[in-house]
C-alpha cells in the first residue's frame, strides 16, 4: 500500500471519530434542512457534519462505510452538489472546511496531531494535476460493476440498461471475445434517465452476481433486471450526480487511462473497439 493511500484511509478513520460525536445544542439549533438524498444517508447510518456554508452555499460532510463525501446545497435546497469544492484559483476550499473543523479544538481531531500534518496530506490528495485527474478520481469512486477479469487493463463506462447504444458497445466487447479473454476489464457504472431504467440499474448494484444478470438483461430477459421500487435507489443517484457535474449527457459515456498517462472520454459508441482496447493503459 502506498503511502497516500494510507494516509488517506487513515484520515478517514479518524474522521469517522470525529463525527460520530453530538454536535453541540448550539449547532443543532442553527442547523438548515438536509436536502432528502442526505438524510437518507443520515437514516442509513451514515455520520454527518456540517461544514458550514462556501460560496452562498451550505455544506455537509458524510462518512458511511468509510467513505467520505462532501456535498454543497443549492440555494432553495432544490438540488446540491457532490465532490470537492476549488474556488476560481484552484485552491481546495473543502480542505479549509475540514482545517476549520479542527481549529475548533475538538479532541478526537486533536488526536489526528501523531500525524505529520494529516491536513496538509488531505489537501494533497485532492490537489490533482488536471481536471481530467479529478474527473478520473470521481469516477474511480463512483458506484460501479465489474465485467471481466481483475488485473487486466480497465476502462469504465456510464451504462443505461435500455439504451440501445450502450449494447452495442457491450456487444462490439463480446463479439471479439475482448471480455472473455482478459483484454479489458469494463467497470460499468450503472445509471437511470427515467424511473424505470433507474430502479434497473439499482437492482444491478444490489444484486450478487451482476454480470451475469447483465447478460442474461441483454440476451432479453426481461426478468433478469426488475425494475422495483423499493431497491435502493442512492448509489444509482450518485453516478447520476457524478454525471451531471461533468456535464455527460449521453450513454455509453467510456472514461479511461491510456497508455501515455492522459485520462481520455469516448461519448457514444466507438467506432472502432480495436483501437480503443489497444489504446488502454495496464491497470493500476
Amino acid at each position: 500500500m502506498t503511502n497516500t493511500k494510507r494516509s488517506v484511509r487513515l484520515i478517514a478513520a479518524l474522521l469517522t471519530l470525529f463525527v460520530a460525536g453530538a454536535l453541540p445544542a448550539t449547532a443543532q439549533e442553527a442547523l438548515p434542512q438536509l436536502p432528502p438524498p442526505i438524510q437518507t444517508l443520515v437514516d442509513e447510518g451514515a455520520q454527518i457534519r456540517y461544514l458550514g456554508k462556501e460560496h452562498g452555499l451550505d455544506s455537509w460532510l458524510t462518512i458511511k462505510n468509510g467513505q467520505e463525501q462532501y456535498f454543497y446545497v443549492l440555494p432553495g435546497g432544490e438540488a446540491f452538489l457532490m465532490g470537492v469544492m476549488f474556488d476560481n484559483k484552484g485552491k481546495v476550499v473543502t480542505v479549509d472546511q475540514v482545517r476549520r473543523l479542527r481549529e475548533k479544538g475538538d479532541p478526537v481531531l486533536d488526536a489526528l496531531t501523531a500525524d505529520p500534518d494529516p491536513v496538509k496530506q488531505k489537501a494533497e490528495a485532492f490537489e490533482f494535476k488536471s481536471p481530467s485527474e479529478q474527473l478520473f478520481f470521481d469516477i474511480e469512486n463512483s458506484n460501479w460493476i465489474p465485467l471481466g477479469q481483475a488485473g487486466t487493463p480497465v476502462m469504465y463506462s456510464f451504462i443505461d440498461p435500455q439504451c440501445p447504444h450502450c449494447h452495442a458497445f457491450i456487444n462490439d466487447l463480446r463479439d471479439q471475445n475482448l471480455i472473455k479473454q482478459g483484454k479489458v476489464q469494463l467497470r460499468m457504472i450503472p445509471v437511470g434517465f427515467r424511473e424505470e431504467t433507474k430502479s434497473q440499474a439499482a437492482f444491478l448494484l444490489a444484486t450478487p452476481s451482476p454480470q451475469e444478470k447483465w447478460f442474461r438483461h441483454m440476451d432479453g430477459d426481461k426478468s433478469a433486471l426488475p425494475a422495483r421500487s423499493e431497491i435502493n435507489a442512492q448509489g444509482v443517484q450518485k453516478n447520476l450526480a457524478i454525471m451531471q457535474s461533468w456535464k455527460f449527457k449521453v450513454t455509453p459515456m467510456i472514461v479511461y487511462r491510456a497508455k501515455n498517462g492522459d485520462v481520455k472520454i469516448v461519448r457514444g459508441r466507438p467506432k472502432d473497439i480495436g483501437n480503443l482496447i489497444a489504446d488502454i493503459g495496464s491497470r493500476t
